[in-house]
């Protein structure tokens, strides 16, 4: 016989049956899974710290909230790679993802391009930045008789557009008094395809963001004719967030943060070893990677809200706004918050406030290597990289690194990079393409730019020598 119960009396039933079963459907009912997807720039390797080094190192995971109302959650962790801001701007308006690293120029247009399909993003940290704005440059190909910025009156310059690479280069034409359309002829390109065309010579210069204006360079087919921090604007690369996710689970985005200061701290602190898992991930050689990196690098990693880098996004606001790329204004205030990153720091038992303040690169605390005499003066520091060497060498001058090189070679040893610091902006160089002045006592500085090196010489005195014959004239010194 087909017994019917009443509703009440079936439901009844199946509640005593789920109590017979015991507490696990109760729990499975309560179980939730919290996707954090993340947008990185692994090419970008100033993202490094907010993305190739948490994914790598699992570093997320380590952080994530696992009590209170998170106790029972599993986490769904997304990790996406792109090439530029742009389309990963593109997926986080797509709900596609939650977090993403980018430059202050993209990180701009992703503030725009949120308010414009009317929500927010928050950009919540900085990851690396330079407060004068290196980073950014503009190379032309190895062979081309151009030296200096005023040598592109009249040629073509390649860019990506919408980059942070584009912002600098309309401000150095702006500086030159030039106008685009009529004294350069400014196209868009992406890097991939700049770098075919400079090896080519089917272009006269290209302006690219990191690390492009040092991997081309050092890959031997362009040289660096100008510096982001000729421009002193300052520049940076930071964090996003989408403003609903954040708001829903701020938890997570502080969990995010505190990953990426922990990743600031290993790289930190042993920035070869580093440096070479970023070239095993992404093809940049790590020779390249330490030069950002490594002490007295390029630019400088910090995650606090300087009010330099705030000024950044306000004139990327206003060049966004001259290339008709946004029409209206974003509340600066809002669209920057720091309150993540300061709940990230607090937990990580660091003193923002200080950070804030604290302007400088990271510090080389070093022994000379040929003396064993601490290095007190970064002005003409020079470093070498053996191969088959852990760590670089600090040498506290080049003509001492020049020395080292020499007994290197006589060991039938080799360098794999040699760095040297630019007497005048204090930016990181690699040595092999520097200019060099020799004092009348035989001391070497280094710089970037011919013009800055000849200038030095006239007001200082002193030779203008290239590295073939900076290391050469420093090898018959010695030798007398």
């Amino acid at each position: 016989m087909t017994h019917r119960f009443p509703l009440t009396r079936r439901l009844a039933a199946l509640l005593l049956t789920a109590t017979a079963l015991g507490a696990a459907a109760p729990v499975a009912l309560r179980a939730e899974t919290i996707r954090v997807a993340i947008g990185t720039q692994d090419t970008t390797i100033n993202c490094a710290t907010g993305g190739l080094l948490i994914r790598e190192l699992k570093l997320l995971e380590k952080f994530l909230p696992r009590d209170g109302r998170y106790k029972d959650v599993t986490y769904d962790i997304q990790w996406r790679n792109f090439t530029s801001g742009a389309p990963l701007t593109n997926e986080m308006v797509a709900g596609k993802l939650d977090l993403g690293a980018m430059a202050d120029f993209p990180g701009s247009l992703n503030g725009y391009a949120f308010a414009k399909a009317g929500r927010r993003s928050r950009f919540i940290a900085v990851l690396s930045g330079s407060l004068r704005g290196s980073g950014n440059g503009i190379v032309v190909p190895k062979e081309s008789p151009v030296q200096s910025f005023a040598d592109l009156k009249g040629k073509t310059i390649s860019v990506p557009f919408a980059s942070t690479a584009h912002g600098l280069l309309l401000r150095a034409v702006t500086a030159q008094g030039w106008e685009p359309g009529r004294d350069v002829t400014i196209i868009t390109q992406a890097p991939e395809v700049a770098g075919a065309a400079l090896l080519a010579n089917k272009i006269e210069a290209h302006a690219d963001f990191v690390p492009f204006a040092e991997l081309f360079p050092w890959r031997g087919f362009a040289r660096k004719i100008y510096d982001g921090a000729q421009a002193d604007a300052p520049t940076f690369h930071g964090a996003l967030a989408d403003g609903d996710y954040a708001e829903k689970h701020p938890e997570i985005v502080t969990a995010y943060l505190r990953a990426a200061i922990e990743a600031d701290r290993l790289i930190a602190a042993e920035p070869e070893r580093y440096s070479e898992l970023i070239e095993r991930v992404t093809g940049i050689e790590a020779e390249v990677a330490y030069l950002f990196h490594g002490p007295l690098g390029l630019q400088t990693r910090d995650l606090t809200w300087k009010p330099a880098y705030r000024q950044a996004v306000k004139t990327s606001f206003a060049t966004l706004k001259l290339l008709k790329k946004a029409d209206s204004d974003i509340d600066l205030d809002r669209f920057v918050e720091d309150r993540f990153l300061r709940a990230a720091t607090a937990e990580a038992g660091l003193d923002y406030a200080a950070r804030l303040k604290d302007e400088a690169p990271l510090p080389l605390r070093a022994n000379d290597a040929a003396t064993g005499q601490p290095i007190t003066d970064a002005s003409r520091v020079a470093q070498v990289w053996v191969r088959g060497e852990a760590k670089v060498r600090p040498y506290a001058a080049p003509e001492t690194a020049f020395a080292a090189l020499a007994e290197l070679e006589r060991q039938g040893r080799e360098a794999r990079a040699v760095y040297a610091q630019d007497r005048g902006t204090g930016i990181k160089l690699f040595a092999t393409q520097a200019w060099y002045v020799r004092d009348p006592k035989g001391a070497l500085s280094a710089f970037l730019l011919k013009g800055d090196a000849q200038g030095y010489a006239t007001a200082q005195g002193g030779e203008v020598l290239d590295f073939a014959a900076a290391r050469a004239s420093h090898t018959q010194l010695s030798a007398r």
